[in-house]
């Protein structure tokens, strides 16, 4: 491909400056052009480093700048809005996880990527990682036979030490961020368990709750029971007050042994057989919050664009794993076990 691919960021806190701008920068593919931010400054930083454009505002910006393609990295109650004006606008969509705070509006995405003839992709990034990678392998290979049951858990101390903004992020806002840990961690799982089983979530039974942060109405803690199409059961669990011990480990428990993947920092994915053998395979490591690894789901997105190839993480795959986490909020709301739609 002979011409760079013009990306504008929207949204520039946290997972923007660490994640999609370097990521964006280091490929030789892509050339960033205008950024925005309603907190000016923090987009003008990044256009003088990048020789691109500001904008408070990312309507005037799709509006005056040509881009072939859009990060939006905003706040969960604008990632609908900024995503079907920038498909408006023509421009190809990686919007970050949840893809949206209803199954209406993924709807409405959706349709709109598909009515201007640009991809949708949602940043549903533990798909990528080197070790759920090598852990799919092995379920593919049959080795461990079907899966009967899973834990997968995702938890850390809180977006206070993420966020640009610490303690007063838009995390905690409740309008603007709608879902806490389950849409910042629970969908990252929902997404995984589907991925990995290469199966569908049928039902969910969930607890959620507010339990320690202070001066928020969204949820801190999640613990999901979840039955797959295939009759595998398991939990899913989120948390915001793992203040030691961060996790993002999942555990399938199969017909001819276990497989466990980031339950040790040394050893990343382990298959325990049934006859007593045990075998550690390489895999590389998992991103936490204080070890930032690639997330490789700006490159899959670049690769997508340029060789005119759907994404894997489409917006339809970004709609199925929000539907898991809506479940679970229904659930907690009215005591009942609800079907997945």
């Amino acid at each position: 491909m002979s011409q760079l691919l013009r990306v504008a960021v929207i949204g520039c806190g946290a997972i923007a400056v660490r994640r999609h701008i370097p990521e964006y920068a280091n490929n030789p593919n892509v050339k960033l052009v205008a950024f925005a931010d309603p907190v000016i400054e923090r987009a003008q930083e990044l256009a003088n480093q990048y020789n691109a454009k500001a904008y408070s505002d990312y309507e005037q910006l799709l509006a005056e700048v040509e881009v072939d393609a859009v990060s939006v990295c905003t706040p969960n109650y604008l990632h609908a809005p900024a995503t079907i004006a920038a498909a408006k606008a023509g421009a190809h969509v990686l919007v970050e996880k949840p893809m949206a705070t209803s199954r209406q509006e993924a709807l409405d995405m959706i349709e709109a990527a598909k009515a201007n003839g640009v991809m949708l992709m949602v940043g549903h990034n533990q798909r990528l990682m080197p070790p759920h990678v090598k852990a799919k392998e092995v379920l593919q290979s049959g080795r461990l036979g079907k899966v009967i049951s899973f834990r997968t858990s995702f938890g850390h101390p809180g977006p206070e030490g993420w966020s640009i903004d610490g303690r007063n992020s838009w995390f905690f806002r409740k309008e603007e961020a709608v879902m806490g840990a389950m849409g910042d961690l629970g969908v990252h799982k929902s997404d995984l368990i589907r991925w990995l089983l290469d199966d569908e979530v049928a039902d969910v039974a969930a607890f959620v709750g507010t339990l320690h942060k202070e001066d928020t109405a969204v949820d801190d803690n999640a613990t999901c029971i979840l039955r797959m199409k295939s009759g595998a059961i398991g939990t899913l669990v989120a948390s915001w007050t793992y203040y030691r011990g961060e996790d993002n480990s999942t555990i399938l428990w199969c017909e001819n042994g276990v497989l466990k993947i980031g339950t040790d920092p040394e050893r990343q994915v382990i298959v325990e057989l049934r006859d007593g053998t045990s075998e550690s395979i390489e895999a590389g490591a998992i991103s936490t919050n204080e070890k930032q690894l690639p997330s490789f789901v700006i490159d899959e997105f670049v690769n997508c664009i340029i060789h005119n190839q759907a994404p894997s993480i489409s917006g339809e795959e970004g709609l199925r794993s929000l539907q898991v986490i809506l479940a679970a909020f229904e659930s907690q709301e009215t005591g009942r076990v609800v079907p997945v739609q």
